[in-house]
């Protein structure tokens, strides 16, 4: 199954986008359903370490009614758990009639990380797959649905991710020196892998490789194989999905409205305002015109005199001013008060 996946596949953001606003709803509709019916659903993700497996469970559940689903992150077996089968930490995980749940890494670690770094004897690991397929089994018959995801990468896109999260002072702490060793035995791991994908692939619990290259891809992968799923196993009618250069040219085509549109409402602003200052420069045109013109006298026309009466009317209004007196008014009266004398 490996050798069939093309690594290379590619989306761009713009059209993973319009994925998602239309794989959300539909995937909101067909829970809400599996609720109404009673089916309880169990999607698995498996993949390397940096795979997107979080990233995807994120894009998967964000308009999901968080009361029709759960989340169940698996991690090494606790000391009480280890005293009982170790499936049994898992039946006591498995989700209610009309609920939804998504491990994240689940009971295939024990053909995987057990089998690699020797934690379990090679009869245990060999015989898990047997118990893997009866236990799934078991949950068919009772009307489980199955989707289980392997999100696959290769060794140098995994070595790319792990330098890029430890120059990230905020995703540093992602990449513990447990990851890296799982990177050093890769070779070893894709072995387990291919045994694990090639025994427990079965008709009621089928896998479904991603390639995982491109997180774009990722999305639109899980998201149509979670739908076409749920579609096949609630005998509903399958979702007619474009092929990505419908989807992309689809893209390009709203873009390029979306821009047109932009650019009409600028012009129409811009149209707006051209608008409003010709009619605010036109009101204040005539307003000067309307505004009252200081009278000047014409021209050719007399200057208008006072008649004596208000001449006079006006000097008596006016207090009296000193006469000044002139040197021969001051001689002629010096002669007089002395003849007098």
């Amino acid at each position: 199954m490996l050798d069939q996946v093309d690594l290379s596949l590619t989306l761009s953001t713009p059209a993973r986008k319009q994925i998602l606003r239309f794989g959300r709803q539909r995937l909101f509709q067909l829970v809400k359903e599996v609720y109404d019916r009673k089916v309880p659903v169990i999607v698995v993700f498996e993949g390397w370490d940096a795979a997107g497996k979080g990233t995807n469970i994120r894009r998967l559940t964000r308009r999901l009614d968080p009361r029709g689903f759960k989340v169940i992150p698996t991690q090494a077996p606790r000391t009480h758990e280890k005293k009982m089968p170790w499936l049994w930490r898992f039946w006591m995980k498995i989700p209610r009639r009309g609920q939804m749940a998504i491990f994240d890494r689940s009971w295939y670690g024990r053909v995987l990380v057990e089998r690699v770094e020797g934690l379990t004897p090679i009869p245990d690991w060999i015989r898990a797959y047997e118990e893997i397929n009866q236990f799934e089994r078991t949950l068919a018959d009772d009307g489980t649905i199955f989707v289980k995801f392997w999100l696959h990468i290769s060794k140098r896109e995994q070595l790319r991710r792990f330098i890029n999260l430890t120059q990230n002072p905020e995703h540093a702490w992602q990449v513990t020196a447990e990851d890296w060793e799982h990177h050093r035995k890769y070779d070893e791991y894709l072995a387990a892998v291919r045994d694990m994908l090639a025994n427990t692939h079965t008709p009621y619990a089928p896998w479904e490789v991603v390639p995982a290259t491109d997180s774009n891809y990722t999305t639109y992968h899980i998201f149509r194989t979670v739908i076409r799923r749920l579609e096949e196993a609630l005998d509903m009618p399958p979702t007619a999905w474009p092929s990505l250069a419908e989807i992309e040219a689809e893209t390009i085509r709203l873009r390029e409205e979306k821009r047109a549109q932009k650019r009409a409402r600028r012009e129409a602003k811009k149209e707006e305002r051209r608008r409003r200052k010709l009619a605010e420069q036109a009101q204040a045109d005539e307003a000067e015109v309307l505004a009252p013109e200081e009278t000047a006298p014409e021209a050719g026309s007399q200057p208008v005199h006072p008649t004596p009466e208000e001449a006079a009317q006006d000097g008596a209004d006016q207090p009296e001013q000193p006469v000044p007196v002139t040197g021969e008014a001051r001689e002629g009266s010096t002669g007089e008060e002395a003849e007098g004398a």
